[in-house]
């Protein structure tokens, strides 16, 4: 897992075999619930991911949640440290190094530190062969300066550009706001040489739509919901009935 290299030499991503499928986010606190959702939704085919983050990490360890989905399931873990990234350039690789040893298939960086953390934790990541899932734009109201936020919309821009420089293909984009990724499609592809491959959160309880998402994402796409299905009932009828909208 992690980094190839294919014919063309361009560094390349191998983290989900689908080209769509449906990521469950398991933003909960709890490992015997984590085992219960992974166990009724895991028989789904277009299930392709496991998103876990900060509070199952802090809480548990990394190894511990780990283990606890690989008991029921091979699909991938990918680890969202909300926000992986934002830190200096020197602890990129110490970071990266102990998402690796615990089983995480690739993590979730938003390199809001600036471009000289974000290129040595690219760079760092390549040295380890740990895949990487870059994020610049969020979900909520109030992130971009044009809406009262922090983060200014070159700087967003800039953060998925030095990754698309480098060779990344793996992106996670609002779900909500189906013209920014239809625009971050356009500009990242411009970059990279080639179709990105885009995760994206902000259904259901955001208000994004899949099918409009699935007229604007690419080939290579994946929805990352959360709320959806671990807040159900019935998380394994919430999630196939999600991945049957998934085209």
């Amino acid at each position: 897992m992690g980094f190839r290299r294919d014919s063309s030499d361009d560094l390349v991503s191998n983290i989900i075999k689908q080209e769509r499928s449906l990521i469950v986010s398991c933003e909960i606190h709890d490992l015997s619930r984590l085992e219960w959702l992974v166990k009724e939704t895991c028989r789904i085919k277009k299930v392709g991911a496991y998103k876990v983050g900060a509070v199952l990490a802090i809480r548990y360890g990394l190894p511990r949640v780990v283990e606890a989905i690989r008991k029921h399931t091979k699909a991938a873990i990918i680890y969202d440290h909300q926000k992986g990234g934002t830190d200096i350039p020197e602890l990129g690789r110490e970071f990266l190094l102990s998402v690796k040893d615990s089983g995480i298939d690739a993590p979730i960086l938003f390199p809001m530190s600036g471009p000289v953390s974000e290129e040595a934790w690219i760079n760092a990541a390549e040295e380890l062969d740990v895949s990487l899932i870059i994020g610049g734009e969020m979900t909520h109201k109030g992130y971009k300066a044009s809406e009262g936020g922090y983060i200014s919309e070159a700087s967003i821009e800039k953060m998925y550009g030095i990754a698309a420089k480098h060779g990344i293909e793996d992106y996670v984009v609002p779900g909500n706001r189906p013209e920014r990724v239809a625009y971050y499609r356009k500009t990242i592809s411009k970059e990279l040489g080639k179709e990105p491959i885009f995760y994206s959160p902000g259904f259901i309880a955001q208000g994004g739509s899949i099918e409009k998402m699935a007229e604007v994402a690419g080939n290579r796409w994946h929805a990352i919901v959360g709320r959806g299905i671990y807040a159900s009932e019935n998380p394994g009828k919430a999630a196939e009935e999600l991945a049957n909208l998934i085209p």
